[in-house]
This record gives C-alpha cells, sequence and structure tokens, in this order.
C-alpha cells in the first residue's frame, strides 16, 4: 500500500535556528499517525510543510503521491488543516463560518453532512452565535467541522486538544475514531503522552528532530532499564537522596510517584525498600513498574542529550 503522506530528509531553518532536520516518516493510508513532544520540537513547522503553507529548504514531501511543491493546489483540495490557532472568522457564526469554508472548496454543509453530522449536531444548537462567543471545547469542534466539510482524504491536525478541558479532549478523540473508520487519514500533533496511546502508530520529535517511530506498545519495549516507582511522605527529600546516588540513572515525579531508574539491571524492589528505610524513611512503598509512554520520552531524550553533548 502506498503511503498517504511522505518524507526524506525534510530541513528547514529561521535564520540560524533549525527547526526541522532530517525528518523522515512515512504515514499508510487510513492510518491515525500522532506526533509527540513539548512546544519548539517542530512539530507546526512540519504540519505547515505538509499542507503546503511554507516550503522545507531541502528534503521529499509528498501527500497522497502528490509532490507538496509541484502540485501544492491539488494537495490543498483534497487535505484538512485544523492549525494550532483558532483560525476561523471570530464575528461570524458558527453557521457562516462552514458555509464559508463549505464554498471555498465548492461544496456545501448538505452535501457532506454525513461526514460532520455527529460533530454538527452538538454545534447545531449555537449556530447563530458567534465562533468567539463559544467555549473552548465548542471553537474545537467547529475547527473540525471547517477542516472536513469538503470530504478531505488526509486530515492534518496541529495540537488540536491544546487547552481544551479533559472531557472534551475525550470527545475529540472519539471523534477522531470515528472519522479513522470512514477511510481518511489523520495526522495529529500533541504535546500531551496520554493521547499518545490513542494512535497507531506515534513519532517523537524534541528539537526538530524524530527520536523513535512504531506502534505505541513497541515504543515503550525500547526502555530497558528497570523502572521504580516509589511513594513516601517526603517526595522532595527522597527525590534528593535518590538523585544523590550512584546507582540511579533517572529520578522523576510522576503525580504522587517517583519513577526511578537503576544502573544496577538486577535490583530488586527489596533492595531498594532496605536502603531508603536506613535513610529514615519509614512510610514508604517501592514496585517495579513497566515503563509507559512518558518514561520512554524522557529516557530517549536522555539518550540524545547525551550524545550530543558526549
Amino acid at each position: 500500500m502506498s503511503a498517504a503522506v511522505f518524507t526524506e530528509g525534510v530541513e528547514r531553518k529561521f535564520g540560524r535556528v533549525s527547526a526541522l532536520e532530517g525528518i523522515t516518516f512515512s504515514v499508510r493510508a487510513g492510518e491515525l499517525f500522532g506526533f509527540i513532544g513539548a512546544d519548539g520540537a517542530g512539530k507546526s513547522t512540519l504540519f505547515r510543510i505538509l499542507v503546503t503553507l511554507l516550503l522545507a529548504d531541502q528534503g521529499t514531501v509528498e501527500v497522497l503521491g502528490l509532490d507538496a511543491v509541484r502540485s501544492y493546489r491539488e494537495i490543498r483540495r483534497r487535505a484538512g488543516y485544523m492549525p494550532g490557532r483558532f483560525s476561523l472568522y471570530q464575528d461570524l457564526s458558527v453557521e457562516e463560518n462552514l458555509r464559508f469554508f463549505a464554498t471555498i472548496f465548492g461544496t456545501s454543509i448538505e452535501e457532506n453532512y454525513e461526514l460532520i453530522g455527529d460533530i454538527y449536531t452538538q454545534l447545531e444548537p449555537f449556530k447563530n452565535r458567534r465562533a468567539g462567543k463559544l467555549s473552548g471545547g465548542m471553537k474545537q469542534k467547529l475547527a473540525l467541522c471547517c477542516a472536513l466539510v469538503h470530504k478531505p482524504e488526509v486530515l492534518f491536525l496541529d495540537e488540536p486538544t491544546t487547552g481544551v478541558d479533559a472531557v472534551s479532549r475525550m470527545e475529540f478523540w472519539q471523534m477522531l475514531g470515528r472519522l479513522k473508520e470512514q477511510g481518511i487519514t489523520i495526522l495529529v500533533s500533541t504535546p500531551y503522552m496520554d493521547e499518545a496511546v490513542l494512535c497507531d502508530r506515534v513519532a517523537f520529535m524534541q528539537e526538530g528532530r524524530i527520536l523513535a517511530i512504531d506502534t505505541p506498545s513497541a515504543i515503550t519495549k525500547l526502555f530497558q532499564k528497570p523502572l521504580f516507582a516509589i511513594r513516601a511522605r517526603e517526595t522532595g527529600r527522597l527525590i534528593t537522596l535518590l538523585r544523590s546516588s550512584p546507582n540511579a540513572h533517572s529520578v522523576y515525579a510522576f503525580g504522587r510517584a517517583v519513577h526511578y531508574t537503576d544502573n544496577r539491571s538486577a535490583i530488586r524492589p527489596e533492595e531498594l525498600l532496605d536502603a531508603l528505610h536506613k535513610e529514615g524513611f519509614t512510610e514508604i512503598e517501592v514496585q517495579r513498574i513497566e515503563a509507559g509512554i512518558e518514561d520512554t520520552f524522557m529516557a530517549l531524550m536522555e539518550t540524545k542529550n547525551g550524545a550530543a553533548h558526549g
């Protein structure tokens, strides 16, 4: 099966700042593919190149088998794009925004209603409200409707859930699942690690580079060292003590627990517990755990940073 989106060796600089370095990946038709990374990782720059709003300095970019430079008009006709910032017309109503975008693509709300229907039904009670007066979740739904109204073959969503409440985030991903069932290829970027597991495959990005690409379950297998969740009443003192240990590889606070990685491959929870008791910790719990997406991402960042400074 040919790739719906393909890039090879994509580079982009802004002055002396390198935004993208050697970006190579492919997305299969019908796939839900996620780009995971913090602000400044290069996700928005990459998406703007993919939707032909920005030129790469070098490298190959193909969308639906079309060259992003030579065939940019055709790509724009067949792709949908939801930028990171709400970019619809704030003074137009919900319905006016949607009809405007439909008209641009020579279609109508009615013609493609089956694609946006389950989303638009949630907006319909507010169809006469100005877009600027909508809640964050409703703005998100309107922007998605406008990106879908011309029935695109591939959909690019740049951080669509940033700043949106947890319930709206969950609803949004449920919508993406239904769109995927209709055969639409979806590329989505997000800074939220918990959204990575909702994708078919993910690419971890940091400072303009891709650190790893794989399925969420396979990518966690890249984490090789023993990992422990440690809980104690004195979390601050616990972190300080663990970081001072010569055997510590990494120490991070994860909610109410501390995730600790040890350099010794055969270390057991009981040994850590005994050592912490000797340091005066009484109410403490040590548990061996499997690495999650966030653990793996941080480990990959450490490896990259270590290689860069080694």
